[in-house]
């Protein structure tokens, strides 16, 4: 949202699951299974890196998203 000021957030592994999903169900690539790496956050001095494996068969889908991560905030649910 450059509008707000905001250049880019940082990497979200539930945002990419489903990106995984959506190209799998309309058939971007032309593939049952992707595999990336993505690199968000740089811009505002969080950087991460994704991976992303993803396949649809059958009408199932199968998503695995990982990487490695630092604690930046902790809550509990009371």
């Amino acid at each position: 949202m450059p509008d707000a000021g905001i250049t880019e957030d940082p990497a979200t592994g539930s945002a990419n699951g489903n990106l995984a999903a959506y190209l799998l169900k309309y058939n971007y690539f032309g593939k049952n299974q992707l595999q990336y790496n993505l690199r968000q956050g740089i811009e505002i001095n969080r950087p991460s890196l994704l991976h992303i494996e993803a396949s649809l068969i059958k009408d199932t889908y199968e998503i695995y998203v990982g990487g490695n991560v630092h604690l930046v905030a902790k809550g509990e649910w009371a």
